[in-house]
């Protein structure tokens, strides 16, 4: 049960909610709830069978190792995500070899910019990361390209609110209508990890806000910085290079593990 919240007061209480999907559970949602946000789309895959991802989500710290033998005893998601990721980025920058083929670098270099950031959301929240750890820094990246990958940091698509109340019910054992007086039908926020509803505490009648994992989040993420991982490795051999691309792509990954 989803109720209108009109209340000013800022929320004194944050609860943290990780996901626990139960495919059972129906609910009437707005349909603009139920547009299927890009993560989903493009890395659904990763948690369509709660069995591929369980060793995933029960990750509690930022573990090269575990996360590495998680991944190299599932051979098929690993070759599948390697195969979208490469997809992915080679179309990018096949354009991008075109266009100065061509003669047309600086007529295109914007649309690309903002076909690049497309990409990385779709890419899922790892990349995402990654990207707005280079949106700070102007010294290497052009100004084109720091103005849209700025965008990632508030346009993340919020997922289904019929999921999130899911899991709301689930962690906390009861119906939203016995925890809340009111919840906002839908996200006041929302990013790559998860997304944030108003409610007020039935009990109580405190104003929280109440944030929700984003579904299938841990184990895509734990997935992809495995691959990153690989690929930086073998990079810094192939180009010869002298900075550790591995240690600089587990910075912004500390962050994300272990999930709230």
């Amino acid at each position: 049960m989803s109720l209108p919240l009109h209340s000013p007061l800022t929320p004194k209480l944050k609860l943290h909610i990780s996901p626990k999907p139960n495919p059972n559970f129906t609910r009437s949602i707005s349909a603009s709830s139920r547009q299927i946000d890009t993560f989903t789309k493009y890395s659904g895959y990763v948690f369509e069978n709660n069995n591929n991802n369980s060793d995933a989500d029960r990750l509690s710290e930022y573990d090269v190792p575990k996360i590495a033998a998680i991944y190299r005893r599932k051979p098929v998601l690993l070759a599948r995500r390697v195969v979208q990721i490469i997809t992915k980025l080679g179309q990018w920058f096949g354009a991008r070899y075109f266009d100065g083929v061509l003669g047309k670098t600086d007529t295109m270099f914007k649309v690309r910019a903002a076909e690049l950031r497309e990409i990385l959301v779709e890419l899922g929240p790892a990349f995402v990361k990654i990207a707005q750890a280079v949106s700070s820094r102007p010294d290497v990246i052009p100004p084109v390209y720091l103005d849209e990958l700025s965008l990632l940091q508030d346009r993340i698509a919020p997922f289904s609110s019929e999921a999130a109340f899911n899991t709301i019910e689930l962690e906390l054992g009861l119906p939203l209508n016995m925890l809340f007086s009111e919840i906002s039908p839908e996200p006041v926020a929302a990013a790559s990890l998860g997304q944030v509803y108003q409610a007020r505490l039935r009990q109580s009648g405190q104003v929280v806000a109440v944030k929700v994992q984003r579904p299938g989040v841990q184990a895509a993420i734990s997935l992809d910085i495995f691959i990153l991982r690989f690929l930086a490795g073998w990079a810094k051999k192939a180009a010869k290079l002298n900075t550790d691309l591995q240690v600089i792509l587990d910075l912004p990954h500390h962050s994300l593990l272990p999930m709230p």
